[in-house]
């Protein structure tokens, strides 16, 4: 058993502690990610006194936004990860194992390791699952002889390898038939790749291809309307409603199926030189098979009201983030204004007042076009209409955006999101934040 610092170990369960037990927590929230550590500080500044545990069986902690980074060779990898009892609060039970059965008839979890927790309420957050064997060919493939994917810590460095050294041919950025977390990142990388396929000099004997199952380039007309102009200046080929549904390793060939009103017409096959695979995605399997999920829903995302995010059969439980039903983007900037509505509406219910606080449906995808240039793509993600935090039109690629998501948005992330602390007006900390290092 790992020795950790006195402060943590209060609130770390070892494999051997565990086992066969049963132990109670007011507040159980599954998941250690950006929803529940933030949900976890949030509800901990509202009532200290509460009793809350995590059940994340991570040791380390990602910040998923910045791998698109990590394969754009912008950042590295440790740039992005922090150890899990460093952000936990202090207050918080950490139990560090896998959930796998979820009970809400009894108000139960049950881990892998054999604990029963049970609870009064519960936050379930758990993050998407990356589907990879859906794709046939793809789990064998992954991170060798130009098949990557920076929807993984494991493979994004080997993005950038792939990107600084391409000598030319066919590379293939691809969207699968799944909603997925953050939308915009199979084309963020494929931009950063076209500039950096110029600056070497590679770039005229290179076709850019962007095969995707959308019939847009982006979910919101303003910005689909930027991302065409951007597209066809940089002479980048886009099939819509193209499918990948198998890698050929061996050959080096990708095949997809094109479909129309979702049925397949035709089978295209692509020869590449890199690919670059946005995999599909889903709630976690222990969702999917439980009580909690959307009933007869492939994906499996936990059944909440779009507005309050409690579950439409079981009060006593609440969601948000990648798992969850809302038919919003799935981002962090989302998870960031679904918590404090969902901590809200929980204390609400736990002194029997009403769930008056609503979430507007409101996310932000910062879609890089290049290096230096991003279009900050903020909007409702309910009914597609954009929105802004800053006094200008944001349907335009800007340098001081590609600053914001470079440079102050991984510092709202560790400094202010996870601690439960609002970013608004808080610059000058970034600054003094920025002069220290």
């Amino acid at each position: 058993m790992v020795t950790l610092p006195e402060k943590q170990s209060q609130f770390i369960t070892s494999e051997s502690q565990i086992s066969g037990k049963k132990i109670h927590h007011q507040i159980v929230i599954i998941g250690g990610g950006a929803a529940g550590v933030t949900s976890a500080s949030l509800l901990l500044i509202q009532n200290p006194s509460l009793d809350i545990a995590i059940i994340e069986p991570a040791e380390k902690h990602y910040y998923q936004p910045g791998w698109t980074m990590v394969g754009g060779g912008v950042f590295q990898l440790q740039d992005t990860v922090r150890n899990e009892q460093d952000l936990i609060p202090q207050d918080v039970k950490w139990i560090k194992d896998y959930a796998v059965k979820l009970d809400p008839d009894n108000n139960r979890v049950l881990t892998k390791e054999g604990l029963q927790v049970e609870y009064d309420y519960l936050i379930v957050c758990p993050g998407i699952q990356i589907n990879w064997h859906l794709i046939k060919g793809l789990k064998e493939a992954i991170g060798k002889n130009g098949v990557t994917s920076n929807y993984s810590s494991i493979y994004a460095p080997y993005t950038w390898e792939l990107i600084k050294n391409f000598q030319g041919g066919n590379a293939i950025f691809t969207y699968p038939n799944t909603p997925i977390k953050c939308g915009g990142a199979p084309q963020k990388i494929m931009y950063m790749a076209d500039d950096m396929f110029r600056k070497s000099g590679v770039r005229e004997r290179t076709n850019v291809i962007y095969c995707t199952t959308t019939t847009k380039m982006f979910f919101v007309p303003e910005y689909s309307d930027v991302l065409d102009g951007v597209v066809a200046k940089r002479n980048i080929q886009v099939k819509f409603r193209c499918n990948l549904k198998e890698i050929k390793a061996d050959s080096k060939e990708a095949i997809f199926d094109l479909t129309k009103d979702d049925e397949t017409v035709e089978e295209i096959t692509l020869k590449y030189d890199m690919i670059h695979v946005a995999p599909p995605q889903s709630a976690p399997d222990f969702i999917k098979e439980s009580p909690l999920a959307i009933p007869n829903n492939p994906f499996g995302w936990v059944d909440v009201n779009k507005d309050t995010l409690q579950h439409n059969r079981y009060s006593n439980v609440f969601a948000l983030g990648d798992a969850s039903s809302l038919p919003t983007s799935k981002t962090a900037a989302a998870i960031r204004r679904q918590a404090p509505v969902l901590v809200e509406n929980l204390l609400a219910l736990i002194t029997s007042q009403p769930l008056n606080n609503r979430y507007n449906g409101y996310t932000c995808c910062p879609l890089i076009t290049g290096y230096n240039k991003l279009v900050m793509a903020e909007f409702d993600g309910y009914t597609f209409t954009p929105m802004s935090s800053f006094p200008f039109n944001p349907a335009k690629e800007r340098w001081s955006m590609w600053v914001m998501k470079k440079n102050i948005l991984p510092w709202v992330y560790w400094n202010r999101m996870l601690k439960g602390q609002q970013f608004e007006g808080d610059y000058i900390k970034f600054m003094q934040w920025k002069k220290q290092k």
